[in-house]
């Protein structure tokens, strides 16, 4: 079988670092959907507007020519112990596609900035901006969603840590839209540095909203530094 987009996402996330490594963990990271001109009709969507969230099917283009891995190392275990690559969620897969699960924000019926409706409008994504979607199917709450099961290594939200902002960058984050300051402080205080930490101190650098966000830290608090682009 072989299988072509219907569409590239376009994301607040201009790289992978820094993108949640789950839907949903960060509410207010958005994604819009242009869909291709094969697939581009008003009637490919109908009564999609009903459903708040769909799944994506997705392709992880940057990693996919790098193929698969048996075992991987998933950060909630700290990037130390190894796992099966069927018991995580690693983009390193034998057909480097993946699946994530969405909110449906509403569907643009006109055009917007030069694309073409219908336009889908998304919120809590996790992918990177430029990422092929294969397909969109619609969350079904009755069969999808069961609060017995249980999540394995993987089984409790990961913890927030708290995020504070330098003086020094403190006028260009103000400066930013509120949805883009929401973006980059959901994004901070999931705490995006590598499971296997780095000196203490280091800066890091996340491409987030069109920014390049520069940021340390410092006993447990995550410390804004600069925000420049």
């Amino acid at each position: 079988m072989e299988i072509e987009p219907i569409g590239y996402l376009k994301t607040c996330f201009g790289g992978k670092f820094g993108v949640p490594r789950q839907p949903g963990l960060c509410p207010s990271a958005w994604g819009e959907l242009e869909l291709d001109e094969k697939y581009r009709s008003l009637e490919s969507v109908r009564g999609l507007e009903g459903f708040s969230h769909v799944w994506l099917v997705f392709g992880f283009h940057e990693t996919v020519e790098e193929g698969w891995k048996p075992t991987v190392r998933p950060p909630r275990l700290g990037g130390n112990e190894r796992v099966g690559v069927f018991a995580s969620r690693s983009t390193y897969r034998p057909n480097g596609l993946g699946l994530s699960l969405v909110k449906l924000d509403r569907i643009g019926m006109e055009k917007e900035e030069g694309r073409e409706p219908p336009i889908l409008h998304f919120s809590g994504v996790d992918l990177v901006d430029g990422t092929p979607i294969y397909d969109i199917k619609p969350y079904l709450p009755y069969a999808e969603s069961l609060p017995d099961a249980i999540g394995g290594y993987a089984g409790k939200s990961p913890e927030r840590v708290n995020v504070e902002i330098e003086p020094g960058a403190e006028e260009d984050f103000r400066a930013l839209d509120e949805r883009s300051q929401q973006v980059i402080l959901e994004v901070l205080a999931l705490d995006p540095r590598p499971a296997a930490r780095g000196e203490v101190g280091r800066t890091y650098g996340a491409a987030l909203c069109g920014r390049n966000v520069r940021f340390r830290f410092v006993d447990g608090t995550c410390w804004l530094s600069t925000i420049s682009g």
